[in-house]
């Protein structure tokens, strides 16, 4: 009898003991064989959740036979699984169903970064259909452009005239956009090597507040993901109005599946423009991409990119001979502006699970860059005789790789997060020139010519500490510099050289009150590091002028279709030099502070009727002028931008969205002003079966007459003794609409 007690005592013992939670792996699919990042794993039971990385895969701790999990992600379909003996045992691969996006199965608590998920829903709900408008998706980001297409854009954000992009981080697969002591100004961003329809995914903040953004991370960052296949083979054809003409190809190389992908693309564009004289802009942009998951957990993607782009430009005219009659808005003073630009990309990207616990990211990339652009901003100012023609002109070679470490670990009162990064980044930039020039083809004189080779290597750390309710994120992230310049002009060869280090703190809190409403508080020291050329003749002082920031904000889904977002918030900005491109000088700003409230606006009004809209209201002042005379050239106090989508209705999708620019002070004492916009875009889609997509895009629905860009400059056209200075402006495009077919297959 007592040994039949053992053996049952035994086996009960056992038999519990095989019951017990245990930890459960798994891969998360769509329809096309594809991973899903971001999926949001749930054991109702244990209540234990997980997130899958980028290749799908996840850990979820605490699940035994019996629970019951739910998976879903924000436009698929939820799946829920009993857990058996041979899933708990096994690996558990999971396919979600596509579907169309409805806000009302949002859950705050479910996402990883919300902000970043309503982004997406507006990717998904109104696709981008151009390269400028990739930018504009990022809530309150501005942009305009002042030379022919096939110049970077002009941006605006929270406050900031950035120009090409001196306060904002832009990233392309872990590739910097941003130009580093560019001919053309510091920060240059031309995104225009991305083809939009491979965009996936856009991973945006605002601020400082982000030990793994990089150099440039004032304003804010955006981080774009290109898809890693294609769900379709995509042939599209484009014809408008001013002869502009778009085509698309995108194809799969290999049959998709969830080990092996590759597709290649060819876009090639060209419009004459709605200026007098024609742009004759065209570009081609080419990608390659193939993507491999080895052992099932980690990814390796290769990708190369090719942009070659030309343009000729009117620039930007004055008021005055619009006014009287010398030229239309749409005219020249001198219509010999342009140029050229190429780039091409190769990127190596990894990610490998090191452990249960432990995810590798990496990627390592080069980029070869030229750029050759002829302006004139001072018509006949400097040179009655020839005029004041510039030409800036570099061969840059960019060498880098980042690689960071996120471990997963449970503590005694939280459980714990951790990434530590490092990276590197390496310039060499070939006979950049700045010169004055007559016609594009005679240079008169060489301003500025030399070699710059800069190096950026950086690291950086951030924990966060899950609390349940809470979620706190201290950071920390470390950079140096080391410039050097090697002035052709000079009798003597010389290399004028300095370094510099910086140490920059962050803290993040965020607090879940429910399901539908989370709080959160940013803060945090960021910096953008000053031109190479401004480096050496300051002797190495304000390299890396610091910005200090605070946000205090919300996210609330008061009901099911409606999602708010809000936010106040303060940057101060210390002394910093300012290389100005376009004149070869340096120029001093003082310290600055902005402040100001973001606001955002969701709402489903159908299943296929989706409304979106944002907001910015910012203070710009700077700190050391006297009140009255301490406004912020050309810096924005008012955007706002929205519109109505439809999606996937009876065949038919599109939607008409808008945006707003106010006006805005145009010099120190704001007696100057450079008026605002209102300005409507509309397209529309029908799919009259499977494969095939008719379109229409109309810019400009209204036919508004606006200024996309606006400088108050002093100059002097040929027939003037005096010089005058006043708004100088590039008309913003006219009623322009394009037709488009695209066949899917």
């Amino acid at each position: 009898m007592n040994q039949f007690k053992l053996i049952f005592v035994t086996f009960f013992l056992f038999s519990f003991t095989c019951s017990q939670a245990q930890q459960l792996k798994g891969f998360v699919f769509d329809s096309y064989k594809q991973p899903l990042n971001g999926a949001y794993v749930y054991n109702t039971t244990s209540k234990s959740h997980a997130h899958t990385s980028e290749n799908g895969y996840f850990i979820i701790e605490e699940s035994a036979v019996g629970d019951v999990l739910e998976i879903g992600l924000f436009g698929f379909e939820k799946s829920t699984i009993l857990l058996t003996e041979s899933l708990v045992s096994g690996s558990l691969s999971v396919v979600l169903d596509n579907k169309i996006f409805n806000l009302e199965e949002l859950v705050l608590t479910e996402q990883i970064n919300p902000l970043n998920t309503l982004v997406k829903m507006d990717l998904e709900t109104n696709p981008i259909n151009s390269s400028q408008e990739i930018l504009r998706k990022v809530p309150g980001l501005m942009i305009g452009q002042h030379a022919g297409g096939g110049k970077a854009e002009q941006l605006f954000l929270r406050g900031f005239d950035i120009d090409h992009g001196t306060d904002i981080s832009i990233n392309v697969d872990g590739i910097p956009v941003n130009n580093v002591s560019h001919a053309h100004g510091q920060g240059y961003s031309d995104l225009h090597f991305v083809i939009p329809e491979t965009i996936s995914n856009i991973h945006f903040g605002k601020g400082p507040y982000y030990a793994e953004a990089r150099d440039f991370t004032t304003a804010g960052y955006v981080d774009f993901k290109t898809k890693s296949s294609l769900k379709n083979n995509t042939i599209k054809l484009s014809y408008g109005q001013f002869n502009t003409i778009r085509t698309l190809g995108l194809f799969n190389v290999l049959e998709k599946s969830n080990r092996d992908n590759a597709y290649v693309g060819i876009e090639y564009i060209e419009t004459d423009g709605a200026f007098k004289t024609s742009q004759n802009f065209n570009r081609v942009n080419l990608i390659g991409k193939y993507t491999t998951y080895v052992n099932n957990t980690d990814k390796l993607a290769f990708t190369i990119t090719h942009l070659d782009s030309r343009w000729d430009a009117s620039g930007q005219i004055p008021q005055r001979a619009v006014d009287s009659g010398l030229i239309g808005r749409f005219g020249a003073i001198d219509d010999t502006e342009g140029g050229n630009t190429s780039r091409t990309n190769a990127n190596v990207e990894f990610r490998s699970v090191i452990d249960d616990n432990t995810i590798l990211t990496s990627n390592a990339f080069y980029s070869h860059y030229d750029f050759e652009l002829y302006s004139n901003f001072t018509f006949f100012l400097e040179d009655p005789i020839n005029g004041d023609q510039i030409k800036q002109k570099e061969d840059r070679n960019i060498f880098g790789f980042n690689a960071q470490i996120e471990k997963s670990s449970l503590l005694s009162f939280a459980d714990l997060t951790t990434t530590a990064g490092v990276g590197l980044r390496h310039d060499r930039v070939s006979e950049i020139e700045l010169s004055h020039t007559l016609n594009r083809t005679t240079t008169l004189e060489n301003i500025q010519l030399g070699d710059i080779n800069q190096t950026n290597m950086f690291a950086f750390y951030k924990a966060e500490f899950d609390l349940g309710k809470f979620k706190i994120t201290p950071g920390l992230r470390l950079e140096y510099f080391k410039f050097m310049y090697n002035d052709a002009l000079v009798e003597d060869y010389s290399t004028q050289a300095e370094n510099k280090a910086g140490l920059f703190p962050k803290l993040n809190v965020v607090f879940e009150q429910n399901d539908n409403l989370q709080w959160f508080f940013k803060s945090g020291i960021g910096f953008h590091s000053n031109d190479t050329r401004v480096v050496v003749a300051q002797e190495g002082k304000d390299v890396l002028p610091k910005a200090y920031g605070v946000d205090v904000g919300s996210i609330w889904k008061p009901i099911p279709k409606l999602a708010l977002n809000a936010a106040a918030w303060y940057l101060f900005l210390e002394q910093e030099f300012v290389y100005v491109g376009d004149a070869g000088v340096v120029e001093p700003s003082g310290e600055t502070e902005r402040y100001g409230v973001d606001f955002g606006l969701r709402y489903q009004l159908t299943d296929h009727l989706y409304f979106n809209t944002d907001a910015t209201l910012t203070k710009a002042r700077s700190v050391e002028d006297p009140e009255g005379e301490n406004y912020i050239p050309l810096a924005p106090k008012l955007t706002f931008v929205g519109g109505l989508s439809l999606n996937e209705y009876n065949g038919f999708a599109g939607g008409i969205h808008y945006r707003y620019l106010g006006d805005r002070p145009a010099n120190e004492n704001n007696s100057v002003v450079a008026e605002g916009y209102f300005v409507t875009d509309f397209n529309l889609n029908y799919k009259i079966n499977k494969n095939i997509t008719l379109g229409v895009v109309i810019e400009n629905i209204f036919d508004t007459e606006w200024n996309e860009t606006q400088f108050l400059t002093e100059t002097r056209l040929q027939n003037e003794v005096n010089a005058v200075e006043e708004i100088h402006f590039t008309p913003g495009t006219p009623f322009s609409a394009k037709g488009s077919i695209t066949y899917n297959f």
